[in-house]
């Protein structure tokens, strides 16, 4: 993998990473592997459609909590709205994807606490 380039502590200072509980977890009505997500975040709601399918079963996901990267300027993915984006690490196999891992915080914290 090729190392990305040199960034600035300002870069970093830009994102806004929130701790949101999944309240609901469905197949995208128009992709494969694409799941939508209800997310809260505390003081409101936002989707997620997240290309983690192949990975997790809907079900398994409702009640979990995950890292988002909240300000995420929102955009269609397959006619749905994502207006964030979860953190999740790509396990692979030489050059095949191997896995996916949802990040999440090791203990239970109020929806939309700041990650930094």
């Amino acid at each position: 993998m090729d190392p990305k380039p040199t960034i600035q502590i300002d870069d970093i200072l830009k994102l806004d990473l929130r701790v949101g509980t999944i309240l609901e977890a469905e197949s995208h009505p128009d992709a494969d592997r694409l799941l939508r997500l209800q997310v809260d975040l505390g003081d409101h709601q936002r989707q997620i459609c997240a290309g983690i399918k192949q990975f997790y079963d809907p079900e398994n996901l409702v009640g979990k909590q995950i890292v988002v990267v909240a300000n995420l300027k929102p955009r269609k993915i397959r006619g749905e709205e994502s207006n964030c984006m979860l953190l999740a690490a790509s396990a692979m196999n030489g050059e095949e994807l191997a896995d996916v891992v949802v990040l999440s915080p090791s203990k239970t914290v109020p929806a939309g606490s700041t990650v930094g």
